[in-house]
């Protein structure tokens, strides 16, 4: 330096070396998912393949390769292993979930439609009444597969059940990775070499594996810890909160703000479960609270629910959490239930005597609407916390906020250190999309705006 002094290099703050290493985990799986993804097109290469092969064709089994390991990892993205969703968010995970099926779909699609190409005649292998067994295996497979897609994209516009869609959804996919492996099988010329013998055992053997663990281990543990519903009171807003106690074993340890799948009054190997998440504070473990809102078949049962029904709780999961993303400052928005989640962390805050500054932002159509309403106005008495109540469809006498919640409407209460902060998100998908764009073109990165997001599927 010109005056003679060194500078002290800066620390990374405790903020940024938590990202880094959620950052660092998730390359690492994504480097693992990647490589086992291209394995087998690796892999085959290596050894003999039978003479007089077209490029083209050569270029459609690589395809079908890939998009078959895709089939089978779709597996391991929906078993809900913590280490493997927690870089990312378990909604992000399902997301990716989603959209590479359409990857998957592509992949195994042009699979025949270029073998077509390179011989006309083998159009005949779709009569199923004269085609060999391992070329109709690979028909029904591909068939099976668009009819996954088509269900889980149209679901809504048919109206089909949450719980059909599941058990459907399924079965197809069984059907779908069991008949494209017996077509590989099948067809013999690529796993003719004893390491691609190896890899077209390993594959199914996971596949096998993830099975077993979805299927019976994951709910034989959850069948052993068994919860009792003691509460059911209702709330503003045609809703409804269920309180939870453990039976027999410590509860469950969870970070506010997180979320997770409640099984009632059925058997865990049943798998009728539907996401929702904690109003209770994080401190508590063995008695826990979830605030439904009734916005559908199952939901509209909850306050019909008995003290005594006993309940199986899947969790927790979610990286929609203060604990996971630490910093000076929050604003929080949330629209209707979307309170939910951010009435859980403002209590955990509140047993932990944490008074870090919080904006709330929360978004209803009237005031008698407006869910933990009197509990919000005591919480800032007891925080350092600000809330704004945004009325869409007011009364005469309110002089409030009001009227469409928008990006102007959100910029104008942003706080003066509006830079510094977290901002959390939970509400209808409309709100959330027009709030993180707001706050990415007002300069807000993207690893400061967290939203929770239930539309899985």
């Amino acid at each position: 330096m010109a005056n003679g002094t060194t500078k002290a290099k800066r620390r990374p703050s405790r903020r940024q070396q938590g990202r880094s290493t959620v950052t660092i985990q998730g390359a690492g799986w994504l480097l693992v998912y990647v490589g086992l993804v291209v394995l087998p097109l690796a892999l085959l290469l290596v050894g003999p393949v039978p003479p007089g092969r077209e490029f083209l064709r050569e270029l459609s089994v690589s395809l079908a390769f890939a998009g078959t390991a895709i089939l089978v990892l779709q597996f391991a993205l929906t078993a809900r292993f913590r280490r493997i969703k927690a870089p990312y968010g378990i909604d992000l995970v399902y997301h990716f979930h989603r959209e590479i099926s359409f990857v998957a779909l592509s992949l195994l699609v042009s699979h025949p439609v270029m073998l077509f190409i390179v011989n006309p005649r083998l159009l005949a292998l779709l009569n199923p009444l004269t085609a060999p067994w391992r070329a109709t295996f690979g028909l029904i497979a591909l068939v099976t597969l668009l009819a996954i897609v088509l269900t889980s994209v149209l679901r809504k516009r048919f109206r089909i059940k949450y719980e059909a869609w599941r058990h459907l959804h399924g079965i197809l996919a069984l059907v779908a990775v069991g008949l494209a492996i017996a077509h590989i099988e099948g067809v013999g010329y690529y796993v003719n070499t004893p390491w691609k013998r190896v890899l077209w055992i390993a594959y199914p053997a996971l596949w096998a594996g993830l099975l077993l663990y979805m299927s019976v281990l994951r709910p034989w543990w959850l069948a052993r810890r068994p919860w009792v519903v003691r509460e059911v009171r209702p709330e503003r807003g045609a809703t409804w909160t269920m309180v939870l106690e453990a039976q027999g074993h410590p509860g469950v340890s969870f970070s506010p703000g997180q979320f997770a799948w409640l099984t009632l009054d059925e058997s865990p190997f049943m798998r009728r479960e539907h996401p929702f998440s904690f109003s209770s504070s994080a401190t508590e473990r063995g008695r826990v609270a979830f605030t439904i809102k009734e916005a559908g078949d199952f939901t509209s049962r909850i306050k019909d629910v008995q003290p005594g029904t006993r309940v199986f709780l899947d969790g927790a999961y979610g990286h929609f959490s203060i604990d996971r993303h630490k910093a000076p400052a929050y604003v929080f928005v949330a629209g209707g239930i979307g309170i939910t989640p951010l009435l859980g962390t403002l209590r955990t805050m509140a047993e932990r005597g944490d008074q870090r500054p919080v904006l709330l932002i929360d978004v209803n159509r009237d005031w008698e609407e407006i869910t933990f309403r009197e509990e919000l106005a005591a919480l800032e008495e007891r925080l350092h916390l600000t809330v704004v109540h945004v009325l869409t469809r007011p009364s005469p006498e309110w002089t409030a906020p009001s009227g469409r919640f928008n990006a102007a409407m959100l910029l104008d209460l942003l706080p003066d250190d509006f830079r510094e902060r977290d901002y959390f998100i939970c509400g209808p998908g409309s709100l959330m999309d027009m709030a993180e764009k707001t706050l990415y073109d007002a300069g807000i990165h993207f690893r400061q705006v967290h939203s929770e997001r239930f539309d899985l599927v």
